[in-house]
C-alpha cells in the first residue's frame, strides 16, 4: 500500500495537491473520483470528508485523513518538508507572508474564479451579471497577485523558493484562460506562471489523474 491515498479529479483544486505531492517526492495512490456522478457525496466518502468534495488524502503513515486544499498543503509541508525546500520555518516573516498569500488564494482567488467558471461555463442559463461580476473580480485578484510579486524578494510569491502558496495560486492560474482571463495582462504573474509551469514536478502533477489543457504559452 502506498503511504498516501489521494482522492482527486481533474480540477484546479485537485491539481494543487498532485503537484505538491510530486514536488515532495511522496509515494501516493490515486483514486480518481468523477465528481460529475456525485460519487463524492456517497456515504463512504462522506466518512472521509463530511463536505463531500475533492481533494482528500489519507496518510497511512500517520493515520491522518485531511481535506481542504490549504489544510492539505500545510499538512504535507509540516510533515514531509522538514528541510524547508518548499516552505519556511514557522515564526519567520517569510512563513507569515506565505500564510497570508495561501489564505488569499483559498479564500479569494479560488472561490471567485470558481464562480466565474460556473457562470461562464457550466450554469444552465447565461446570467451576464454573474459572469461579469466574478470574471472582473478574478481579474482584480490577479492584479493583487501582480503586486505581491512586485514586492517579493525573489521570483516566487514569497522570496526565493516555491511554496504551497505558489502551488495554490497556480492551480487556478493555469486555467484562467477558460473564462477569458489572459494572464499576459499581468506581466509579473505571467512571468511567474511560466516559471512554475516549466518545473518537471509541476508538469507531472498536472497529469494526475489525467491532463487537461492549460493556459496557452505557459509551457
Amino acid at each position: 500500500m502506498a503511504p498516501i491515498t489521494f482522492y482527486t479529479f481533474k480540477t484546479p483544486n485537485g491539481y494543487k495537491i498532485s503537484i505538491f505531492l510530486e514536488l515532495l517526492g511522496l509515494q501516493y495512490k490515486v483514486k480518481n473520483l468523477d465528481i460529475s456522478t456525485n460519487v463524492q457525496k456517497e456515504p463512504w466518502f462522506l466518512e472521509l470528508n463530511p463536505n463531500g468534495r475533492i481533494p482528500t488524502i489519507v496518510d497511512h503513515s500517520t493515520g491522518i485523513t485531511i481535506s481542504e486544499t490549504g489544510a492539505i498543503l500545510q499538512y504535507l509541508a509540516d510533515t514531509y518538508d522538514k528541510d524547508h525546500l518548499y516552505s519556511y520555518e514557522h515564526g519567520t516573516k517569510e512563513y507569515y507572508k506565505y500564510l497570508e498569500i495561501l489564505t488569499f488564494a483559498i479564500a479569494g482567488q479560488g472561490p471567485m474564479q470558481g464562480q466565474a467558471n460556473h457562470f461562464s461555463l457550466y450554469a444552465p442559463e447565461k446570467i451576464p451579471y454573474g459572469i461579469k461580476r466574478y470574471t472582473e473580480e478574478t481579474k482584480r485578484l490577479y492584479s493583487v497577485l501582480d503586486l505581491y510579486l512586485e514586492r517579493s524578494k525573489g521570483p516566487y510569491l514569497v522570496g526565493d523558493r516555491l511554496t504551497g502558496a505558489d502551488v495554490s495560486v497556480f492551480g487556478w492560474a493555469a486555467f484562467a484562460n477558460a473564462i477569458g482571463v489572459d494572464l499576459e495582462q499581468f506581466p509579473r504573474v505571467w512571468t511567474w506562471a511560466k516559471l512554475v509551469a516549466k518545473i518537471p514536478e509541476v508538469q507531472k502533477g498536472l497529469a494526475v489523474p489525467e491532463p487537461r489543457p492549460i493556459h496557452p504559452g505557459l509551457i
